[in-house]
């Protein structure tokens, strides 16, 4: 298959360009692995990616897409052969190497992951970066003494890493389930993923430099004035994963929360977690944790990316939504 369609970003001077084309193998980045791509899934980064200014990619042009998920084509490394089902999340993904927005992709070995049993190609990119990161986030408040009765309170809650998150926590059996969100409509969808209480974030933005300790742990997915808001309410000896800079990079706190509670700050980057340990968060996922038959999601095609992620960018996103490049795939495990 020499020659394939996918998604090609371009800069011309105030913007970036998006088009499908037919491209050959030549406009593939290195690597030893290729891949007859299945699924992708589209995250709040590859929204940054096709903007001018969105500090992701900075060399064009470039087929984006930060994960995927499919079938290997050949190899150069033993590690994996011809017909292996494979998965791969961030590393230069999308970012400095040809991406996931492809029929096809080529990668460095020791970015990729055989796909773990119990897992279909679909329910990879089900989960993908932002599954991935929810349960990373998971297993840091976990390992900060998170108990199934803790008040727990997951900011973004209907968004990518927090819908998954909140559906996990909730097939765990953790009984004190807040959500935070900012629209109406957001409630309900909220509730339905197993929130036990819904909380608006108007409702906690104001702050002072110490507050009545509200919550236990918060997986935090915003950032920005968000994330500055909680800490003061976080309780003695609580912890807050933070992984998301939607709501801004800039954090407005003061040292209290940190030096009279001992409240812990966990940041979770999924981007360069290594393999060893990446592959055991997958085993997680693909058993224990498999909630991706239950998860909120849309199905959409490589044309439909742009639009999609201009409703992420203006906030009209919820759940997940994959890109279906080649439904047959999985029928071949």
């Amino acid at each position: 298959m020499d020659k394939f369609k996918a998604l090609v970003l371009n800069a011309q001077e105030d913007q970036v360009t998006c088009s499908l084309r037919t491209v050959k193998l030549q406009a593939l980045s290195a690597g030893e692995v290729l891949v007859k791509v299945a699924y992708s899934s589209l995250n709040y980064k590859d929204m940054l990616a096709f903007q001018k200014d969105g500090g992701v990619i900075k060399n064009y042009p470039l087929i984006p897409g930060i994960d995927l998920s499919g079938v290997v084509l050949a190899s150069v490394d033993s590690s994996f052969k011809p017909g292996d089902h494979v998965l791969a999340t961030g590393y230069g993904l999308g970012v400095n190497h040809t991406g996931g927005f492809a029929e096809i992709a080529r990668l460095p070995a020791a970015w990729l992951l055989k796909l773990p049993d119990g897992l279909s190609l679909k329910q990879a990119m089900l989960f993908g970066t932002a599954g991935l990161t929810a349960a990373l986030s998971i297993k840091e408040l976990l390992h900060a003494g998170l108990q199934q009765d803790s008040n727990l309170l997951i900011t973004g809650a209907t968004g990518g890493v927090g819908s998954v998150a909140t559906r996990i926590l909730a097939h765990l059996g953790f009984t004190k389930l807040h959500a935070l969100v900012r629209k109406d409509y957001q409630v309900e969808l909220a509730t339905s993923l197993g929130a036990q209480q819904v909380i608006k974030a108007t409702e906690i933005l104001k702050h002072g430099l110490l507050e009545r300790q509200r919550f236990d742990y918060v997986l935090e997915t915003v950032g920005g004035e968000v994330a500055a808001a909680l800490l003061p309410k976080i309780s003695y000896k609580g912890a807050m994963t933070l992984c998301g800079n939607a709501g801004g990079v800039a954090l407005a706190t003061n040292v209290l929360p940190f030096i009279l509670r001992a409240v812990r700050l966990v940041g979770i980057d999924s981007v360069n977690y290594p393999q060893v340990q990446r592959r055991e968060v997958w085993q997680l996922l693909a058993n224990k944790w498999n909630v991706a038959n239950q998860l909120l999601y849309n199905e959409i095609d490589l044309a439909e990316v742009p639009t999609v992620l201009e409703k992420l960018k203006l906030g009209h996103h919820y759940g997940r939504t994959i890109v279906v490049l080649d439904n047959t795939l999985d029928a071949a495990k």
